[in-house]
């Protein structure tokens, strides 16, 4: 039966019932990538998991309001921007459980110490963190605390909100151009890839804060593009890294590629953007 032939009733519940079904993809997505709670009826299906990266963006929004928030409370009561800026990374870092982070320092691990795909594989499994992993994401952090500390208030607000869903529409973008490098893992349900109708759908999510704060002017234009030129530069760059060193990606990787492009974001607006 074709949709125009079904009873107006079920044609009623048609947009209701896929309205709902996104809500819960949204859900889904908050529930994997955060510590946030979910409503119960939520539930989940490993199928779900799939269809709900098109919302990978839209939870970095998530956390960077909450990451935002706590910065600009912190800057109000404490007039310190480095502690308002370290307090707010420390939130968005409890929001995800180190979600993205553990992936970096891993990846560190396993490319710092495997010299060949199968060996930086297995060591990118193993739950201890290493020498280039725990050195790694201590520079990372410091890295991102010290280049949004020397930004404008207004700025920082603007350049968080941009760079957390960009930065994951970058690892979407890797899930996209390669194939996943094991067996088995938590990433597995992504790495089925990623259908263009997501992928669009997560680009014109990750487009929203950029367009809303460019023309609230709390950041200039070039800035945007001086961040997002960087970005950009270094999720091309990590792609191809990817391709020759493991002939792919793992879920350590995408933790990775999602740190290394917000930061990136993030040093390009410094660059640019007056201070």
């Amino acid at each position: 039966m074709v949709p125009d032939q079904l009873p107006d009733h079920l044609r009623r519940r048609a947009p209701r019932a896929c309205a709902a079904h996104e809500l819960r993809l949204f859900f889904t997505a908050v529930q994997f990538y955060t510590r946030l709670p979910v409503p119960g009826w939520v539930g989940f299906e490993p199928p779900w998991l799939q269809q709900a990266s098109r919302y990978f963006p839209a939870v970095g929004i998530v956390v960077a309001c909450i990451a935002t928030l706590v910065y600009c409370l912190a800057f109000l009561l404490l007039r310190d921007k480095p502690v308002a800026v370290l307090l707010s990374t420390i939130a968005g870092i409890l929001v995800t459980g180190a979600f993205h982070e553990d992936g970096f320092a891993d990846a560190c691990d396993g490319f710092g110490g495997g010299h060949t795909p199968e060996r930086a594989i297995e060591i990118m499994t193993d739950s201890r963190v290493g020498a280039f992993g725990a050195i790694g994401i201590a520079l990372m952090l410091a890295l991102k605390c010290a280049t949004l500390s020397g930004m404008p208030a207004p700025v920082v607000v603007t350049a968080l909100l941009v760079a957390h869903p960009l930065s994951r529409l970058a690892a979407l973008g890797v899930i996209r151009l390669l194939d996943y490098a094991k067996e088995s893992g938590k990433a597995k349900p992504v790495a089925r890839g990623i259908a263009d109708r997501d992928l669009a759908l997560a680009a014109l999510i990750t487009l929203l804060p950029a367009m809303l704060f460019g023309l609230a002017q709390w950041m200039p234009w070039y800035g945007l593009a001086a961040g997002i030129l960087p970005a950009a530069l270094a999720w091309w760059g990590a792609v191809i890294f990817l391709r020759r060193r493991l002939g792919g990606y793992t879920g350590d990787c995408l933790g990775a590629v999602q740190q290394v492009t917000e930061v990136a974001f993030y040093l390009g607006v410094l660059a640019a953007v007056p201070r």
